[in-house]
């Protein structure tokens, strides 16, 4: 069993801000922002009590989809491990690592020493991908991405395992006697949590996932998911828990005093709080909130206030 969140108990993480810049949820201030932002928001996490920040990834953007994404996304690894100097507590998440992109092997040596240098502090998230481009343009076959995350992540189990020289044998990879250290840290290896909502990735998190990272479903879809995911999860026998997770809605902590959208949740600390332990109702373990912000300043200090005023709350 792989779980390291607080049991019995709603935690929460975040989605860095900077090291993605998609106009779907990048902030203004954001387009001139860098490295010493990103150290002061995961700084801010840390002390605020979250379980994790998050880093996508993206290894080019087309032109295509440019104008909508942009072509700012961070490396996963650089960042994460950068930040891990930066923190003491806070937990590493690739949200998510588009692993099939790459041999295991040489995915297993990225994540093992980011977790090695962060004392043990790495989630692995992991995702099929959903540019064509990006996989045209590393020689991976985009049509069956799927069916090759799957033995990725098979593969990256075993090789981020207690085993120093890790034997793999499957029909897109196989490996022995090659030995790899540094060795993770977390026995009997980190975490390894599944992203999306398609009907391939549900099945695929349930299968496989130590958790899983819903992409954008709705409160009143999420229950449905959640039955699916343990449905499938139990007819494969698999016995462990799965340490299920959700996007939240926007949040402003506090009166904004400006347009924050009609989506957003904002108000007293008891009405977000209250809000939020809805989805400890449908069986969510953890909720990733994105707060909106007109600089860094005001987000680091709604980091802050969540943490002290609505976290509290989250369990009462």
């Amino acid at each position: 069993m792989v779980q390291v969140l607080p049991q019995g108990r709603l935690a929460y993480g975040m989605q860095l801000p900077v090291q993605a810049r998609s106009t779907l949820f990048a902030e203004g201030w954001e387009a001139s922002a860098g490295p010493e932002d990103l150290v002061a928001v995961a700084r801010a996490a840390d002390r605020a009590g979250f379980a994790y920040v998050a880093c996508c990834e993206h290894v080019a953007i087309p032109r295509r989809l440019a104008g909508a994404m942009g072509t700012a996304w961070y490396d996963p690894v650089a960042t994460l491990s950068y930040l891990a100097a930066a923190t003491e507590r806070v937990r590493l998440l690739s949200h998510v690592a588009v692993v099939g992109l790459r041999h295991p092997l040489l995915g297993a040596k990225q994540y093992a020493t980011l977790d090695r240098l962060s004392g043990g502090r790495l989630i692995l998230g992991v995702g099929a991908g959903h540019v064509r481009e990006e996989f045209e343009a590393v020689g991976v076959d985009f049509a069956r991405r799927g069916a090759l995350l799957d033995e990725t992540i098979d593969a990256l189990k075993v090789a981020l395992g207690e085993e120093e020289f890790p034997e793999f044998k499957g029909e897109h990879f196989a490996f022995e006697g090659l030995g790899q250290a540094p060795r993770p840290v977390q026995t009997p290896r980190p975490p390894v949590w599944v992203g999306g909502s398609s009907p391939a990735a549900v099945r695929r998190a349930a299968m496989r996932g130590d958790g899983w990272l819903p992409q954008g479903d709705r409160r009143d879809r999420l229950p449905r998911q959640i039955a699916t995911l343990r449905r499938v999860r139990a007819e494969a026998g698999v016995v462990e828990p799965i340490e299920i997770g959700a996007i939240a809605e926007p949040v402003y902590v506090g009166e904004p005093g400006w347009d924050v959208g009609r989506r957003t949740l904002a108000g007293t600390p008891e009405r977000i709080a209250g809000s939020l332990r809805e989805y400890a109702a449908m069986g969510v373990r953890q909720i990733q909130v994105r707060f909106r912000s007109r600089s860094r300043a005001e987000l680091v200090a709604q980091i802050a206030a969540f943490g002290a005023e609505v976290g509290p709350l989250l369990n009462d």
